[in-house]
């Protein structure tokens, strides 16, 4: 167990517990870590939408610990981006510099889908109607070339009021690199609007690009009013429930931030969920020496990858909500992840052309799949697993939620094969196995995505997965993608929040730096770390132990001429040769080429300060069987597989069974509380040193390239 920080022995010993919480559209997952023994447990539960604390009291209730024992609470949720997704955000107004009253809606003036001719971008979140100028002028340097105008803020107040607004947006030009207007403005439109949530671009980025500032300062906005009033409501409830130790939200950055933190900026929060994921397959592949893996997570509502290269995963500065043919972009700090809507609750559909295709609509947890017995009436990927045995009706959760599997048979017949024209005793399997398929195909484009369209060979990776949905998927997906390796984490079905545990606290700093790669601009950029630095441990010192903190410096930087950017990894003493070598060794690793001679330039230096904190043991989450025993399967099943194309007498093991070492040939399937792991015929299964499984895959693609190379 790692040292205890110094956050958990300021409370008394009767708050022992660390407790992370991840709230997804369909399960809420709990990891509680016992500070004083090493010991980890899980929970999972149905989410509950209509009290969310509710769930998580659920879930402790399989851990048996109490609110009143935590010390720490951190939280993970998907509230956020669902709110972009769904535009169900405040009513948001926009104040900006006279004349830029349209930036949103030009925005780059670019056309990503250049022959689509119905392409149509996204409608923007603010209307034209409640987007206002007001007079003032800072020049690229920062002078003020035009004083503010107070008088036309004062008219504005009346008409912002009138119009209902619950939220306001201020982004001025240029106030980047001079923020004094743009404070003034939110400063006069808070006093006088005192129940509207105010924020401005310069509180969220001190980067360039005013469309970029704007669009994130809006988006800011848009969730603000709401994410106050949710967290702000947990955080009650968890008090009103006893709770009396330190409650921080998981951020996409890979750390956690406090609860003002998040109030103040909640697109912080947008892939709060996933990231947790995320941490824990980067402990775990340096815990088992896996220089590159895929991390893999597939949920009730979407599936999540992204990249772990020698224990590090990449973080992206902008993120674009609804993606970048069609979305907006936020200027925030965000793990590097690819996401589409391919989870266990996806619903599959015919369509006007008698194709069946699949989401992006979700059964959620309510009512949730047909099998749930809760009143869902469209099939799902989980009714499909189901339905072609692949998830056991009886052991389920443990068996604490019996499926119905006689109900999802008569759906999918009457929903999907009957208008599809199959027919036949195998009807049902074989449209059941379709809807798996078009699952695969979806998260096979995403992992296609995040390496091959970046540049790297898949075949190089392992596939690491987790979710509940992942190790039912991972083995056909890793034969489809060409991947030798399978690895599944003790616990997949509550990896998130296992992840969360292992989050550490963090915050971001961020400042535009235009100038070419010289021993001056070396100068200049040490110096504008050591402000970014100072200011990162003065913010986080009120709420942690800034002893123990250490920093990372970063930079997006290019060739001179050059628009795009790459991110860098600065080396500790900064020089001109370390920074150029190290910037292209990243540009060549992203293009498969670098400019020798060509002059590099700044654009953005990047700070993060990151304290430590008391995390599980990874040696006290295995969770595995007695060293000696001689597992054998608990009993078999008739499972369909799709490259017998038929129902196959299958064996079915518990995973708490299995010893370290343990060896299992194909077909088979492990069965644990969280999640269900398929082993297609020919497969082979070990159990790792920490309790992971290992999979090989049958089909040996890296022979298949060795022969054709």
């Amino acid at each position: 167990m790692d040292q205890v920080g110094p956050d958990v022995t300021a409370d008394n010993h009767s708050r022992r517990y660390l407790i992370a919480a991840d709230t997804g559209g369909t399960f809420t997952d709990l990891a509680v870590f016992d500070t004083q023994t090493g010991e980890t447990r899980f929970g999972k539960t149905l989410t509950t939408y209509g009290d969310l604390v509710a769930g998580v009291i659920a879930g402790l209730e399989d851990t048996k610990v109490r609110l009143d024992q935590a010390a720490i609470f951190k939280h993970g949720t998907t509230h956020v981006i669902n709110a972009f997704i769904q535009r169900q955000g405040a009513r948001t107004a926009l104040v900006t510099t006279k004349g830029f009253r349209d930036v949103l809606e030009i925005a780059r003036g670019n056309r990503p889908e250049t022959f689509n001719l119905r392409y149509r971008r996204q409608e923007c979140l603010v209307p034209r109607r409640l987007r206002f100028e007001v007079a003032e002028r800072i020049e690229g340097k920062g002078e003020v070339v035009q004083p503010l105008d107070r008088k036309d803020v004062e008219r504005l107040i009346p008409v912002l009021r009138a119009a209902g607004v619950e939220a306001i947006a201020v982004s001025l030009l240029n106030s980047y690199v001079n923020p004094i207007h743009e404070e003034e403005v939110a400063r006069m439109l808070s006093e006088a609007l005192p129940h509207v949530y105010v924020t401005s671009g310069t509180r969220l980025s001190r980067e360039w690009m005013e469309y970029e500032r704007t669009s994130t300062a809006v988006g800011n906005a848009f969730v603000g009013a709401r994410m106050s009033e949710y967290i702000a409501g947990f955080f009650s409830e968890l008090n009103d429930r006893d709770f009396r130790g330190r409650f921080y939200l998981s951020s996409s950055s890979g750390g956690v931030i406090t609860a003002e933190d998040a109030i103040a900026q909640p697109i912080a929060l947008v892939e709060s969920g996933p990231v947790g994921g995320c941490i824990g397959a980067a402990a775990y592949a340096a815990a088992l020496e896996l220089p590159r893996i895929v991390a893999f997570d597939m949920g009730g509502t979407t599936a999540k990858c992204a990249l772990v290269e020698d224990g590090r995963f990449d973080v992206v500065s902008t993120y674009w909500v609804g993606g970048y043919e069609r979305g907006f972009p936020i200027r925030t700090p965000v793990l590097d992840i690819v996401e589409v809507g391919a989870g266990g609750g996806s619903v599959a559909w015919v369509d006007e052309n008698k194709r069946m295709r699949l989401g992006p609509k979700s059964a959620g947890s309510d009512p949730g799949p047909i099998a749930f017995g809760r009143g869902g009436i469209e099939p799902t990927v989980t009714d499909a697993n189901v339905v072609l045995g692949r998830i056991g009706s009886d052991s389920f959760m443990g068996g604490r939620l019996l499926l119905d599997v006689e109900s999802a048979k008569t759906c999918i017949s009457e929903q999907l094969a009957g208008p599809l024209g199959y027919s036949g005793p195998d009807a049902v399997d074989r449209v059941s196995q379709g809807i798996l398929d078009l699952a695969n195909v979806t998260m096979a484009g995403a992992i296609k995505e995040i390496t091959v369209e970046r540049g790297r060979d898949i075949r190089d990776y392992q596939l690491f997965v987790f979710g509940g949905g992942g190790p039912l998927f991972a083995a056909e997906l890793a034969r489809d993608l060409g991947i030798e390796e399978v690895v599944v984490p003790p616990h997949p079905g509550a990896f998130s929040s296992l992840g969360m545990l292992m989050t550490e606290a963090r915050r971001d700093a961020a400042r535009t730096f235009l100038s070419a790669l010289s021993p001056a601009s070396i100068v200049g950029a040490q110096s504008q770390f050591e402000v970014m630095e100072r200011e990162l441990r003065d913010s986080m010192s009120a709420e942690f132990d800034v002893s123990r903190i250490c920093y990372l410096r970063e930079a997006d930087m290019n060739y001179v001429g050059q628009s795009h950017t790459v991110r860098v990894s600065l080396p500790p003493e900064l020089s001109v040769g370390a920074v150029r070598s190290a910037f292209e060794r990243e540009y060549l690793a992203r293009y498969g080429h670098s400019n020798e001679g060509m002059e590099v330039t700044f654009v953005a230096l990047r700070a993060g300060g990151v304290v430590p904190t008391a995390r599980p043991s990874l040696e006290a989450v295995k969770w595995v069987g007695e060293v000696n025993a001689e597992p054998g399967p608990s009993f078999y099943r008739q499972i369909y597989f799709a490259r017998a194309k038929a129902r196959l007498t299958t064996p079915v093991y518990r995973r708490s069974d299995l010893p370290i070492g343990a060896a299992i040939e194909g077909p088979a399937v492990v069965e644990e509380y969280s999640s269900t792991t398929v082993i297609g015929a020919g497969d082979r299964l070990v159990v790792g040193k920490l309790g992971e499984l290992r999979i090989t895959c049958a089909i040996n693609r890296r022979t298949e390239r060795s022969t054709h190379e």
